[in-house]
C-alpha cells in the first residue's frame, strides 16, 4: 500500500512537468556579452506556419555589425549581412530593408544565429546549401576568428515551422 501511494504521488508530480528541448547555445566565439538578446518576434521556441512572416529582435550593448544566418533542417542561408546597428534593440528586417522574412519548408526546427562584431567585417558570410552541425559551427567560428574576443559575439535562437 505504501509503495502504491508513493508511486501514485510520483506519477502525479511528474505529470505536471514539461520538457523543453533547446539547441546548443554554447557557441565558440561567444562570451563577450555584446549581444544581450536574440529572439523571434513571437518569442524563442514559438511556432510559425509556412508562409508567415517572422521578425528577429536583436539587442546589443554596443554599436556594431550584425550578420544573421539560419539553419533549417540541413539547409543554411544568410538572412542579413554586415548590417550596422546602434547599441540597443534592432528588429530585423528593418523598415529600410524593404523585405519580409517568410518562413518556408522544411518544417520543423529552425535555428538562427546573430553574429556581432564591433568593427566592420572585412568579408561577407554567405551561406547556401547543405550544412551539418559541424560545418555550421565551423563556418561561424572561422568567420569570427579575425576579430578580438572583446569585439565579437554570437548568440542563437530557434523557432518551429509547421
Amino acid at each position: 500500500m505504501r509503495t502504491a501511494l508513493l508511486l501514485g504521488t510520483l506519477a502525479l508530480g511528474l505529470s505536471a512537468c514539461s520538457v523543453t528541448v533547446r539547441p546548443n547555445l554554447g557557441l565558440q566565439g561567444s562570451g563577450s556579452n555584446l549581444i544581450t538578446s536574440l529572439r523571434p518576434d513571437r518569442g524563442e521556441g514559438s511556432t510559425y506556419a509556412v508562409g508567415e512572416s517572422v521578425r528577429f529582435v536583436v539587442s546589443t550593448r554596443a554599436a556594431g555589425y550584425v550578420t544573421l544566418i539560419a539553419l533549417q533542417g540541413s539547409e543554411a542561408s544568410t538572412i542579413a549581412r554586415n548590417v550596422y546597428v546602434p547599441a540597443g534593440t534592432t528588429v530585423f528586417p528593418r523598415a529600410q530593408d524593404g523585405v519580409t522574412y517568410n518562413v518556408s519548408t522544411p518544417r520543423g526546427l529552425q535555428r538562427v544565429r546573430a553574429i556581432f562584431t564591433r568593427v566592420r567585417p572585412t568579408s561577407d558570410l554567405v551561406l547556401r546549401g547543405t550544412y551539418d552541425e559541424g560545418r555550421w559551427n565551423a563556418t561561424s567560428t572561422a568567420y569570427l576568428q579575425p576579430y578580438a574576443v572583446e569585439d565579437r559575439d554570437v548568440q542563437e535562437t530557434y523557432l518551429y515551422i509547421r
